[in-house]
Protein backbone atom coordinates (compact mmCIF):
# COMPACT_ATOMS: atom_id res chain seq x y z
CA UNK A 1 0.00 0.00 0.00
CA UNK A 2 1.20 3.55 -1.16
CA UNK A 3 2.73 5.73 1.88
CA UNK A 4 0.88 8.90 2.36
CA UNK A 5 3.63 11.16 3.26
CA UNK A 6 3.57 14.07 5.47
CA UNK A 7 7.00 15.21 4.35
CA UNK A 8 8.79 14.14 0.83
CA UNK A 9 12.02 15.07 0.19
CA UNK A 10 14.18 14.42 -2.92
CA UNK A 11 17.94 15.06 -2.98
CA UNK A 12 18.16 17.71 -0.40
CA UNK A 13 20.87 20.01 0.99
CA UNK A 14 20.53 21.91 3.94
CA UNK A 15 23.27 24.19 4.45
CA UNK A 16 24.45 27.37 7.24
CA UNK A 17 26.15 29.63 4.50
CA UNK A 18 29.01 27.18 3.43
CA UNK A 19 28.86 24.75 5.79
CA UNK A 20 27.02 21.44 4.78
CA UNK A 21 24.60 20.33 8.09
CA UNK A 22 22.58 17.64 5.91
CA UNK A 23 24.22 16.13 3.08
CA UNK A 24 21.97 15.05 -0.41
CA UNK A 25 19.54 12.85 1.29
CA UNK A 26 16.06 11.41 0.04
CA UNK A 27 12.89 10.01 2.54
CA UNK A 28 9.47 9.98 3.42
CA UNK A 29 7.52 10.62 6.74
CA UNK A 30 4.38 8.85 6.84
CA UNK A 31 0.76 10.99 7.20
CA UNK A 32 0.10 10.18 11.30
CA UNK A 33 1.74 8.15 13.84
CA UNK A 34 5.52 9.38 15.27
CA UNK A 35 8.16 9.62 13.30
CA UNK A 36 11.90 9.17 15.49
CA UNK A 37 14.52 11.53 14.07
CA UNK A 38 17.68 9.78 15.24
CA UNK A 39 21.47 10.41 15.40
CA UNK A 40 24.91 11.32 16.97
CA UNK A 41 25.01 14.62 17.88
CA UNK A 42 25.87 17.12 15.06
CA UNK A 43 23.90 14.76 12.75
CA UNK A 44 21.42 17.15 11.72
CA UNK A 45 18.55 16.31 13.52
CA UNK A 46 17.57 19.96 14.77
CA UNK A 47 18.75 21.32 11.06
CA UNK A 48 16.00 18.83 9.84
CA UNK A 49 13.10 19.98 12.29
CA UNK A 50 13.75 23.84 10.94
CA UNK A 51 13.76 23.11 7.52
CA UNK A 52 10.29 21.04 7.77
CA UNK A 53 9.42 24.01 9.92
CA UNK A 54 10.00 26.18 7.15
CA UNK A 55 12.59 28.23 9.01
CA UNK A 56 15.66 27.24 6.40
CA UNK A 57 15.17 26.29 3.09
CA UNK A 58 16.98 23.52 1.11
CA UNK A 59 20.29 25.10 -0.72
CA UNK A 60 19.53 22.00 -3.06
CA UNK A 61 16.62 19.89 -4.25
CA UNK A 62 12.99 19.74 -3.06
CA UNK A 63 11.08 19.82 0.28
CA UNK A 64 7.44 18.94 0.46
CA UNK A 65 5.44 19.29 3.65
CA UNK A 66 2.01 18.20 3.61
CA UNK A 67 -0.04 21.09 5.55
CA UNK A 68 -0.16 24.94 5.50
CA UNK A 69 2.71 26.61 8.15
CA UNK A 70 -0.01 28.04 10.47
CA UNK A 71 -1.01 23.94 10.88
CA UNK A 72 2.66 23.14 11.85
CA UNK A 73 3.40 23.32 15.72
CA UNK A 74 7.32 23.27 16.63
CA UNK A 75 8.45 22.95 20.26
CA UNK A 76 12.05 23.96 19.99
CA UNK A 77 14.20 22.32 23.17
CA UNK A 78 13.72 24.56 26.38
CA UNK A 79 17.69 24.94 26.85
CA UNK A 80 17.54 27.11 23.16
CA UNK A 81 14.90 29.63 24.75
CA UNK A 82 15.31 32.62 26.39
CA UNK A 83 14.19 31.87 30.06
CA UNK A 84 14.57 34.96 31.68
CA UNK A 85 11.44 36.93 28.98
CA UNK A 86 9.39 39.17 31.51
CA UNK A 87 6.49 36.67 31.02
CA UNK A 88 4.03 34.32 33.05
CA UNK A 89 3.32 30.70 31.84
CA UNK A 90 0.09 31.17 30.75
CA UNK A 91 1.23 34.09 28.28
CA UNK A 92 3.83 31.68 26.77
CA UNK A 93 0.97 28.78 26.50
CA UNK A 94 -1.08 32.11 24.96
CA UNK A 95 1.43 32.74 22.13
CA UNK A 96 0.45 29.56 20.42
CA UNK A 97 -2.51 30.52 19.50
CA UNK A 98 -1.12 33.77 17.28
CA UNK A 99 -0.92 31.25 14.59
CA UNK A 100 -4.68 31.36 14.50
CA UNK A 101 -5.78 34.24 15.59
CA UNK A 102 -2.73 36.78 14.30
CA UNK A 103 -0.23 38.78 17.46
CA UNK A 104 -3.01 41.56 17.40
CA UNK A 105 -6.12 39.89 18.08
CA UNK A 106 -7.89 39.57 21.33
CA UNK A 107 -7.84 36.15 22.18
CA UNK A 108 -11.68 34.14 22.14
CA UNK A 109 -13.16 32.00 24.27
CA UNK A 110 -12.03 29.13 21.97
CA UNK A 111 -8.13 30.40 22.36
CA UNK A 112 -8.39 30.41 26.20
CA UNK A 113 -10.12 27.12 25.84
CA UNK A 114 -7.26 25.42 23.75
CA UNK A 115 -5.13 27.37 26.03
CA UNK A 116 -6.68 25.97 29.14
CA UNK A 117 -6.57 22.20 27.57
CA UNK A 118 -2.93 22.44 27.41
CA UNK A 119 -1.73 23.66 30.37
CA UNK A 120 -4.23 20.89 31.82
CA UNK A 121 -2.47 17.78 29.34
CA UNK A 122 1.18 19.05 30.33
CA UNK A 123 0.15 19.80 34.64
CA UNK A 124 0.90 23.23 34.65
CA UNK A 125 -2.23 24.81 35.59
CA UNK A 126 -0.68 25.87 39.25
CA UNK A 127 2.08 27.45 37.42
CA UNK A 128 0.02 29.62 35.19
CA UNK A 129 1.30 33.50 37.00
CA UNK A 130 4.76 31.95 37.45
CA UNK A 131 7.58 33.56 35.74
CA UNK A 132 10.02 31.27 33.27
CA UNK A 133 12.82 32.58 35.49
CA UNK A 134 10.86 30.76 38.71
CA UNK A 135 10.45 27.72 36.96
CA UNK A 136 12.70 24.28 36.74
CA UNK A 137 13.71 22.73 33.69
CA UNK A 138 11.24 20.27 33.63
CA UNK A 139 8.76 22.69 34.69
CA UNK A 140 9.95 25.45 31.27
CA UNK A 141 9.98 22.17 28.67
CA UNK A 142 6.37 21.37 29.73
CA UNK A 143 5.38 25.01 29.63
CA UNK A 144 7.10 24.55 25.95
CA UNK A 145 5.36 21.76 25.03
CA UNK A 146 1.89 23.06 26.20
CA UNK A 147 2.31 26.16 23.72
CA UNK A 148 2.75 23.92 20.82
CA UNK A 149 -0.03 21.94 21.47
CA UNK A 150 -2.39 25.04 22.14
CA UNK A 151 -1.67 26.09 18.42
CA UNK A 152 -4.18 24.15 15.65
CA UNK A 153 -2.20 22.22 14.43
CA UNK A 154 -1.91 18.95 12.05
CA UNK A 155 2.10 18.43 12.09
CA UNK A 156 3.66 18.87 15.79
CA UNK A 157 7.56 18.68 15.83
CA UNK A 158 9.78 18.22 19.05
CA UNK A 159 13.21 18.98 19.25
CA UNK A 160 15.01 16.64 22.03
CA UNK A 161 11.23 16.95 24.19
CA UNK A 162 12.48 14.00 26.74
CA UNK A 163 16.18 14.85 27.40
CA UNK A 164 17.43 15.80 30.85
CA UNK A 165 13.62 15.91 32.07
CA UNK A 166 12.12 14.84 35.44
CA UNK A 167 9.61 12.00 35.82
CA UNK A 168 6.85 13.76 36.14
CA UNK A 169 7.30 16.42 33.02
CA UNK A 170 8.14 12.97 30.86
CA UNK A 171 5.96 11.38 31.80
CA UNK A 172 3.19 14.16 30.72
CA UNK A 173 5.02 15.08 27.29
CA UNK A 174 5.12 10.97 26.58
CA UNK A 175 1.40 10.78 27.18
CA UNK A 176 0.67 14.24 24.98
CA UNK A 177 2.77 12.54 21.98
CA UNK A 178 0.51 9.56 22.67
CA UNK A 179 -2.64 11.18 22.56
CA UNK A 180 -1.23 13.58 19.65
CA UNK A 181 -0.80 10.89 17.49
CA UNK A 182 -3.83 8.92 17.95
CA UNK A 183 -6.08 12.05 17.07
CA UNK A 184 -4.24 11.55 13.61
CA UNK A 185 -1.34 14.42 14.27
CA UNK A 186 1.60 13.45 12.80
CA UNK A 187 4.42 14.10 15.25
CA UNK A 188 8.24 14.23 14.34
CA UNK A 189 10.60 13.85 17.10
CA UNK A 190 14.40 13.79 17.33
CA UNK A 191 15.78 11.92 20.54
CA UNK A 192 19.08 10.57 20.89
CA UNK A 193 17.47 7.77 22.81
CA UNK A 194 17.48 4.41 20.73
CA UNK A 195 14.47 2.90 22.79
CA UNK A 196 12.72 5.78 21.89
CA UNK A 197 13.05 5.55 18.18
CA UNK A 198 12.59 1.41 18.57
CA UNK A 199 9.07 2.11 19.73
CA UNK A 200 8.09 5.05 16.82
CA UNK A 201 6.04 4.23 14.01
CA UNK A 202 8.72 5.27 11.93
CA UNK A 203 12.68 6.29 11.81
CA UNK A 204 14.92 8.58 10.56
CA UNK A 205 18.72 7.75 10.85
CA UNK A 206 20.75 10.72 10.47
CA UNK A 207 24.95 11.11 10.42
CA UNK A 208 25.17 14.18 8.51
CA UNK A 209 22.98 12.84 5.71
CA UNK A 210 19.94 10.48 5.56
CA UNK A 211 21.62 6.44 6.40
CA UNK A 212 18.17 4.77 6.78
CA UNK A 213 14.77 5.96 6.78
CA UNK A 214 11.44 3.48 7.30
CA UNK A 215 9.95 1.15 10.16
CA UNK A 216 12.43 0.70 13.29
CA UNK A 217 12.79 -2.91 12.16
CA UNK A 218 14.37 -2.00 9.00
CA UNK A 219 16.50 1.07 9.73
CA UNK A 220 17.28 0.09 13.70
CA UNK A 221 19.84 -2.55 12.26
CA UNK A 222 23.46 -3.10 13.45
CA UNK A 223 24.84 -2.04 10.16
CA UNK A 224 23.10 0.80 10.11
CA UNK A 225 23.60 1.64 13.26
CA UNK A 226 27.61 1.09 13.14
CA UNK A 227 27.38 3.53 9.91
CA UNK A 228 25.74 6.21 11.63
CA UNK A 229 27.64 6.00 14.88
CA UNK A 230 30.63 4.45 13.87
CA UNK A 231 32.18 1.68 16.05
CA UNK A 232 33.82 3.68 19.16
CA UNK A 233 30.07 4.45 20.01
CA UNK A 234 28.45 1.50 19.25
CA UNK A 235 28.77 -1.61 21.83
CA UNK A 236 27.32 -4.66 20.85
CA UNK A 237 26.39 -7.53 24.17
CA UNK A 238 24.66 -10.87 23.55
CA UNK A 239 22.68 -9.21 20.70
CA UNK A 240 21.98 -5.88 22.50
CA UNK A 241 23.23 -2.82 20.85
CA UNK A 242 24.43 0.53 23.46
CA UNK A 243 24.83 4.06 22.23
CA UNK A 244 27.67 5.67 23.98
CA UNK A 245 27.30 9.02 23.13
CA UNK A 246 29.47 11.45 25.24
CA UNK A 247 27.24 14.51 24.14
CA UNK A 248 23.97 12.68 25.32
CA UNK A 249 25.34 11.08 28.79
CA UNK A 250 22.70 11.15 31.32
CA UNK A 251 22.48 14.20 33.76
CA UNK A 252 22.20 13.55 37.67
CA UNK A 253 19.08 13.09 39.35
CA UNK A 254 16.87 13.27 35.68
CA UNK A 255 14.92 11.19 34.13
CA UNK A 256 15.84 8.02 32.24
CA UNK A 257 12.78 7.03 30.35
CA UNK A 258 13.83 3.39 29.16
CA UNK A 259 16.83 1.35 29.02
CA UNK A 260 19.02 2.98 26.57
CA UNK A 261 19.36 -0.16 24.55
CA UNK A 262 18.17 -2.30 22.17
CA UNK A 263 17.99 -5.77 20.71
CA UNK A 264 18.99 -6.63 17.77
CA UNK A 265 19.84 -9.55 14.88
CA UNK A 266 21.42 -9.52 11.78
CA UNK A 267 18.49 -10.20 10.33
CA UNK A 268 15.87 -6.75 10.56
CA UNK A 269 12.50 -8.70 10.52
CA UNK A 270 13.88 -10.15 13.96
CA UNK A 271 13.44 -6.19 15.09
CA UNK A 272 10.01 -6.70 14.82
CA UNK A 273 9.11 -8.65 17.77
Amino acid sequence: MRMTAAVSAEQIVLSYGTKVALAESSFLIPKGGVTAVIGPNGSGKSTLLSAIAGLIEPTEGRLVVDVAPRRLSYVLQSTKVNDVLPVTVREVVAMGRFAVVGPFRRLGDDDQAAIDLAMMRMGIEDLAASHLTELSGGQRQRTFVAQGIAQDHDILLLDEPLTGIDLITAQAIDEAIHEESSEGCTVIMTTHDLSEARIADHVVLLSGQVVASGEPGEVLTESNLVEAYGPSLLHVEKGRVFLDDPAHSPVGGAHSHRDRSIHTESDPEDLHG
